[in-house]
């Protein structure tokens, strides 16, 4: 009876331990959450303070009184609202280099011609070079074509890239061949089958792709800032640094700015995160 009872007892104290090994990890990582997120916090709710608020020597949390006036200076004083538009513009663009980089990895997955491999590998040497190398040269062909300083300039060199056509492509391998070959001796055409058949299948990586576009869209600060030189098609990423630039001791319009900014993106990755975590462990698995 006793050996039988001293595995009982060794099992139960594994589990207590393995339960306090939890809990330990757990209000850890809530400590090192909290600390994380109490800068945002803070910026989120100074944004909604008057500056004298802001700038008083005893620091509040919350605001003893709140106000919009922040935000309605970004609009009235700062352009924010024809930034605003202009970024929507890029993101409204990208989604649509997000099905050129489906098509490309479409052709890469199931077409037969010749130098596919070599081509394919030649677009993924280019996920080694940084962006900064060749925004020289894209910049001199541009001011060749005439773009500089307009919206088109700002959008065609990223509406495709190597990381997309790539991901595209992974997975796209996976469907059958037999599929579309039924597809196309019913008659469809291959626009059709891309769109009507291999699309609603890739909706993991559509996904996937389609939250890091408008984040990269909604982020576009370097280029934009080569690329033009006249301030209506200023991004947000732009007009928040010359907000930073111009109103330097206003803290609380600050505040305001990189609240507008950064919100939308974090409410985004919260809804759809489970998206981005499903799409990268699928592309892995390819």
């Amino acid at each position: 009876m006793k050996s039988s009872a001293l595995p009982k007892e060794s099992l139960s104290s594994s589990v207590k331990q393995e339960r306090m090994q939890q809990w330990v990890v757990g209000i850890i990582l809530t400590i090192g959450g909290l600390l994380v997120a109490v800068p945002f916090i803070w910026m989120i709710l100074s944004s909604f303070k008057p500056e004298s608020e802001v700038m008083q020597l005893t620091p509040t949390l919350f605001p003893e009184q709140w106000t919009i006036e922040n935000f309605k200076n970004l609009f009235v004083n700062m352009n924010f609202g024809l930034y605003l538009k202009n970024t929507i513009i890029v993101v409204l663009w990208s989604f649509v280099g997000l099905f050129l980089n489906a098509m490309a990895g479409y052709a890469f997955a199931k077409f037969e011609f010749k130098g596919r491999n070599q081509l394919f590998f030649m677009v993924l040497a280019t996920m080694m070079i940084p962006g900064q190398v060749t925004m020289i040269p894209v910049y001199l062909i541009l001011n060749q074509m005439q773009l500089t300083n307009t919206m088109a300039g700002i959008v065609l060199p990223g509406l495709v890239g190597a990381f997309g056509i790539f991901l595209f492509r992974q997975f796209m391998t996976t469907i059958p061949d037999e599929l579309l070959e039924a597809a196309r001796l019913d008659g469809a055409s291959e626009l059709r089958v891309f769109w009507q058949i291999v699309l609603p299948m890739t909706k993991p990586i559509l996904a996937v792709q389609g939250i890091l576009t408008f984040i990269a869209g909604w982020n576009s600060f370097l280029w934009p800032l080569i690329i033009a030189n006249d301030e209506s098609l200023y991004t947000l990423s732009v007009g928040l640094q010359l907000l930073k630039g111009q109103y330097g001791g206003n803290f609380a319009l600050q505040m305001a700015g990189s609240t507008f900014m950064v919100v939308p993106i974090v409410i985004i990755f919260i809804i759809f995160q489970k998206h981005i975590i499903d799409g990268y462990t699928i592309s892995g698995m390819k």
